[in-house]
């Protein structure tokens, strides 16, 4: 369903962005729209008046509306000699930058110092941020300058000018997105289609199928949140789904089942946090999941004070990769005597004729359908989850644990309270995860306590559940947990998100469960967490 939806809501805002801009341009010509071969000088020329303001603000303003017109209407490759364009022409100018220099060295006082100081200053600032800036300016500029970046996200690999344009732009985007010019809106079935369709269109980590299942989704024992800026009130930056359920939920299939009886929210003791979705890619790097988890938190606890629990029901997106990595004598010393002779024996039932345990017990989980065999998923259960509890025990070379969605919920203070088995059913979730879904879960009185210790040593704060079954791997010697070394972070780690959902016209990232490095995927938060689509 995601894909009509983007290409008709892709169409749609291009068309009235578009039109709009045409209409305060009044038309520059410059060559015709979407032609890669366009005429560079000529468009040189617009930046360049645009930035010097010629004719006063108001006609500066309709060239940089012509400016973001063309753009809007370039192909790919248009598009990126664009963005080249400006990298390389409206940098900083060198010889400016040195004789601002010489002119510091050569100050004598006080006085000629700090006049020196601010010359510097205004030399080190390229050209191109004026214009970025004058695009604030125009109707749906700032939504504009987001996507912009997403573009140039994916060009600035090998050309060091696109990297300085996208540090620059960054931190101009970061600036505008500071957490106090956000809002945290309720989104409900009642909210505008066109926001109800971005939703739709923006899910990462459980892909919305349908309007009925976006309604249940909304229902009364759900909520939904999202983050808005004031220049951007129908663009949510980043949302978040809730389940309202007494207890703590185990499976994401029964979560979500359209068919299951509403509950009663007043009833309710648990607020499971399933999905958080960040949804501008152009906004990479700047983070809302943490912000967003936390006002939640509060927001229900003043909306629902009977509510006690709050819990994600996360992805392990790595997991599986992570076994299908282990040495066969790792699996074989997790494997009881009685567990290597059974798997050996299921694997031969199902035309294997595999060489040991190991490579029987990798076999068996390869098979597409092996939840639906009852005795199967009995023998797979013990040891899949004594290796999932390993997995979590594993860490990087700074330190940090393997997993993205782990690293987002144990630095916002959370603690890994369970691990599910079978919680995704879903032939994603068990090619990702083999099955296994996790509770973080946030205690008001420990997440402190908790993110302190995880970003001064790496700790992670575990529950009694999953304690249990470390100690119970532990004793297998399979698996050798990280040294204290190894337990030091080597560098502060930046803040990460959740996955960024992207429109179907764009090539999809590991974002929603697997997003660039640092991005958790399909969470669900507890206190605060961080699906985010990406973090649940």
């Amino acid at each position: 369903m995601s894909d009509t939806v983007s290409e008709s809501l892709f169409d749609r805002t291009f068309q009235n962005v578009a039109s709009a801009w045409r209409d305060i341009a009044g038309r520059i010509g410059i060559g015709p729209a979407g032609d890669p071969a366009r005429d560079m000088d000529a468009l040189e020329a617009l930046m360049r008046d645009c930035v010097e303001a010629r004719g006063g603000e108001v006609s500066a303003r309709q060239r940089t509306a012509e400016l973001g017109r063309v753009y809007l209407e370039m192909n790919s490759s248009g598009r990126r000699d664009f963005l080249v364009l400006m990298a390389h022409k409206f940098a900083v100018d060198p010889t400016a930058v040195a004789e601002a220099m010489a002119a510091f060295d050569q100050a004598q006082g006080d006085g000629e110092r700090l006049a020196a100081e601010r010359k510097a200053r205004r030399a080190l600032v390229p050209l191109y941020l004026k214009l970025l800036t004058q695009f604030n300016t125009l109707p749906e500029g700032v939504k504009f300058l987001a996507d912009l970046r997403a573009d140039l996200l994916a060009l600035i690999k090998d050309d060091p000018y696109l990297a300085a344009l996208d540090d620059d732009l960054h931190e101009l985007l970061s600036s505008w997105f500071d957490v106090g010019f956000l809002d945290l809106r309720r989104i409900t079935w009642d909210s505008s289609a066109s926001l109800l369709e971005k939703l739709i269109l923006y899910e990462a980590v459980h892909e919305i199928t349908s309007w009925s299942d976006l309604r249940d989704r909304l229902d009364s024992d759900r909520r939904l949140y999202a983050l808005f800026h004031p220049r951007m009130p129908e663009e949510p930056l980043a949302f978040v789904e809730v389940a309202l359920v007494k207890g703590m939920s185990a499976s994401i299939q029964t979560l979500l089942d359209e068919q299951a009886p509403s509950g009663d929210p007043e009833n309710a003791d648990s607020a499971i946090f399933y999905s958080i979705s960040n949804t501008q890619r152009g906004l990479k790097g700047i983070a809302f999941g943490e912000y967003l988890i936390k006002m939640v938190v509060q927001q229900l606890a003043r909306d629902l004070p009977r509510i006690k629990s709050y819990c994600t029901l996360s992805p392990v997106p790595g997991f599986r990769g992570w076994l299908k990595s282990l040495p066969a004598s790792t699996l074989d010393a997790v494997l009881s005597g009685e567990e290597q002779e059974a798997v050996m024996q299921r694997a031969a039932d199902h035309g294997s004729e595999s060489a040991d345990s190991a490579e029987a017990f990798q076999t068996l989980l390869a098979l597409s359908d092996w939840p639906a065999e009852t005795e199967l998923t009995e023998l797979l259960e013990g040891p899949v989850l004594r290796l999932a509890a390993g997995y979590f025990q594993q860490a990087r070379a700074d330190g940090r644990p393997l997993d993205p969605v782990a690293r987002f919920h144990l630095k916002n203070g959370a603690r890994l309270e369970r691990i599910n088995w079978l919680g995704d059913r879903s032939p994603k979730g068990l090619k990702q995860s083999a099955g296994i879904m996790v509770n973080y879960r946030y205690l008001p009185d420990e997440i402190e306590a908790n993110h302190e210790a995880y970003m001064s040593d790496g700790k992670v704060a575990v529950g009694p559940e999953v304690k249990s079954l470390m100690k119970r791997l532990k004793k297998t010697k399979a698996l050798k947990p990280p040294t204290d070394e190894a337990k030091q972070p080597k560098e502060p780690e930046e803040p990460k998100e959740p996955a960024v959902a992207e429109p179907a016209a764009a090539t999809p990232s590991d974002d929603g469960t697997s997003p660039p490095e640092e991005q958790p995927t399909a969470e669900a938060p507890a206190t605060p967490a961080e699906e985010v689509k990406g973090e649940a």
